[in-house]
């Protein structure tokens, strides 16, 4: 017979998580959290049967815990469970940027970070299926974060507990700094005269379809524009007109057209080209 499962957290991962498992069959008994009313909407969701309880009871109702709640807050939830008598079972968080040693003094702890992006409840179990997911951890933690990964059809990637803040970092580029470019694009678009709605509405195909271009081609493959052409004159133009905009967008310009240009170098750009417009980049026009 499979060990109980446990959730510590209310918020969108758990929620998400614990929905899935519990779809899947897995033995889904109690979620805790701070909030009262929170947890029990959280245990609504996650499935008829799930109990909202304190953090401390959660050891008395489970062997197996997920731990899904904040980076800063993983030490004091794992000390809370190992008082509360937490000794031989299994945790694992789901922070990316940290190792197990997040959640000593537990014995048997890991990581199972998804590689996804978690807007709701709903979205993340959607979205969670079939995604990639960092593992890290001892034996027993690794075995259960493997067989939940399997379970959900995913990838696992098992990640060096000293890396992960690289792992992490390329996590929050690949979906944060997505929503950056993003908003520094309709921001110049507002400038050049058009309404904040109509231009994210405008962008949207290309943001689209240079996304899946960049995934189906590679990134050296796909990329397109005045950079990658030699066009120093375009960039020049560009840089003069940023003056006119917050500093901080033509900051994110320069340095995500300077990553641009390590492309382009690598698809044959003329070094002499390639030098003109890293000048201009890094030292204005």
């Amino acid at each position: 017979m499979r060990s109980a499962i446990g959730i510590a957290g209310s918020g969108r991962v758990a929620q998400a998580l614990g929905r899935l498992l519990g779809d899947r069959g897995e033995p889904v008994v109690a979620v805790a959290g701070r909030d009262p009313a929170r947890t029990a909407a959280a245990a609504a969701f996650i499935g008829s049967g799930v109990e909202a309880v304190g953090l401390e009871v959660l050891p008395a109702r489970a062997d197996r815990i997920l731990v899904a709640v904040a980076d800063a807050a993983l030490p004091a939830v794992a000390e809370t469970l190992v008082r509360a008598g937490f000794r031989d079972g299994v945790a694992l968080h789901t922070c990316g940027a940290r190792g197990p040693e997040a959640l000593a003094p537990i014995e048997h702890a890991g990581l199972l970070h998804p590689l996804q992006t978690i807007a709701s409840p709903q979205q993340g179990v959607a979205a969670l299926p079939g995604s990639a997911f960092a593992i890290s951890g001892d034996a027993a933690a690794v075995e259960w974060a493997r067989s939940i990964v399997a379970l959900l059809g995913g990838t696992p990637l098992e990640i060096a507990p000293e890396r992960l803040p690289l792992y992490h970092a390329a996590a929050v580029m690949a979906s944060n700094y997505v929503h950056a470019l993003t908003d520094a694009a309709v921001i110049l678009m507002v400038s050049a005269g058009l309404e904040a709605g109509t231009a994210l509405g405008a962008l949207a195909p290309l943001i689209r379809s240079s996304a899946e271009n960049s995934i189906a081609l590679g990134p050296d493959r796909a990329l397109t524009g005045p950079i990658e052409r030699g066009d120093e004159e375009t960039v020049r133009r560009h840089l003069r007109a940023l003056a006119c905009c917050p500093p901080e967008v033509g900051a994110l310009y320069r340095a995500a057209g300077l990553q641009v240009l390590g492309i382009a170098r690598r698809r044959g750009l003329a070094e002499a080209a390639a030098g003109r417009i890293e000048s201009l980049l890094r030292e204005g026009v």
